[in-house]
């Protein structure tokens, strides 16, 4: 029997298989996780809609796969003949039409002991999807679509089956692989990716990088003093949560850096939204998720999505949704000791600020005398072609002045 790659997400066609979970004459169980794919450099895992033993994979590590294209065959389980190939509906050019299948809505109470059966909803899967659901023991009326009208993708499901898998599990720390000496590693993946956009954002970008240094002994103390009842109620404040508030509220004050240069039309496009992404390491390399309208959410909130999207990244399981709308991005690698850096914008934005180490060092304070202080490097590059250094200084000082005083961060 053959399995096609069903439909993986919402406008999403295609995706580079990253990497292969199983091999020929793996023994699999439905739900068990098959290829890892890419897409917009989300990592997702397609799982198995069947049980069986693995005949053959129909590709490589590193291929550009289309829905509905063939990717393995197997043996069913007890020999049972059944297919699992995707319908005409599912194409790899135009988007699928979902089919709506009706499905009884859950009984409902109404407080006083007696319930109430809500009107008969529609679902709306592929029918691809749907024979996963039914595979893997889903109740397809009891998943929310992610898609165009809460149509439900395969990436949903994933979803589901990972909630259950990782409930009870202990997350561990990724392990950096840095590579052995002797050998070769193909680029392809995340790693391409990665270095494919480096590569438009360095030929398209004329960089350059204004460097500046800021005491943020205050804002030391306002985080230690908050870690502990923060902690109580199952949030870990970072340093980093205050650093995007202050760019939120730097990018008010400064307008034109929350900017993209849009050079087919020739146009400098602000934006009337804040939405503040985050560099995250992981070891097929580096990732951005977006904190969302981080303008609009208080500080306690900005940090469990910063730890939301940071877990998740790590894991492997970011959402496409988490990749995007992103105006303005934060870098951080003060964790790993460094003072400064020059970052590489993430186009088609228009600056990055690189978050250095906090060190503690003898300064002079305002009455001459020599005190202890803890003090922070900001690296900040800008598009020259939008924002000239007194611009960028301007936006530096907006940022500076917010980390001085972090007080202000906690009702911006």
């Amino acid at each position: 029997m053959e399995f096609n790659l069903p439909e993986i997400g919402e406008g999403v066609y295609e995706a580079e298989l990253s990497r292969w979970l199983v091999k020929p004459g793996d023994k699999v169980k439905a739900g068990q996780g098959l290829v890892e794919v890419l897409t917009d450099k989300a990592t997702m895992e397609v799982p198995a809609p069947f049980a069986g033993t693995i005949d053959a994979l129909r590709a490589e590590e590193g291929n550009n796969l289309k829905v509905g294209q063939a990717i393995l065959s197997y043996i069913p389980a007890g020999g049972v003949k059944e297919s699992v190939a995707s319908t005409p509906a599912i194409v790899a050019k135009t988007p699928a039409k979902a089919a709506a299948v009706q499905v009884a809505a859950p009984a409902l109470s109404d407080g006083n002991g007696a319930t109430t059966v809500a009107a008969t909803l529609p679902v709306k899967a592929a029918p691809s999807v749907r024979l996963m659901a039914r595979k893997l023991g889903i109740d397809i009326g009891s998943v929310r679509g992610s898609g165009p009208e809460g149509r439900i993708l395969v990436e949903d499901l994933s979803r589901r089956l990972q909630a259950k898998d990782t409930a009870s599990a202990k997350r561990q720390a990724p392990l950096m692989d840095y590579g052995k000496p002797g050998t070769k590693i193909k680029l392809q993946g995340l790693r391409r990716k990665i270095a494919e956009h480096m590569v438009h954002a360095t030929h398209t970008i004329p960089h350059y990088t204004y460097v500046d240094e800021c005491d943020v002994s205050d804002l030391v103390r306002l985080r230690d003093s908050l870690r502990e009842p923060l902690a109580a109620k199952g949030v870990k404040i970072t340093y980093l949560a205050f650093f995007v508030k202050a760019v939120v509220g730097a990018l008010k004050e400064v307008p034109i850096v929350n900017a993209s240069l849009d050079d087919q039309a020739g146009e400098i496009v602000l934006h009337d939204r804040y939405n503040i992404g985050i560099a995250v390491a992981t070891p097929s390399g580096l990732i951005v998720p977006v904190v969302q309208n981080a303008d609009k959410r208080d500080l306690v909130d900005v940090a469990r999505d910063i730890e939301r999207l940071g877990n998740q990244t790590r894991d492997g399981k970011t959402k496409l949704e988490d990749l995007r709308g992103g105006t303005f991005t934060i870098t951080s690698i003060g964790n790993l000791g460094g003072l400064f850096a020059t970052p590489i914008i993430h186009h088609p934005q228009l600056g990055i600020l690189g978050v250095g180490k906090i060190t503690r060092r003898p300064v002079f304070d305002d009455r001459g005398q020599v005190t202890p202080a803890d003090m922070l490097y900001l690296s900040l590059s800008f598009d020259h072609r939008v924002l000239d250094g007194a611009v960028g200084t301007a936006f530096g000082n907006a940022i500076i002045k917010r980390l001085r005083n972090p007080a202000v961060l906690l009702i911006d």
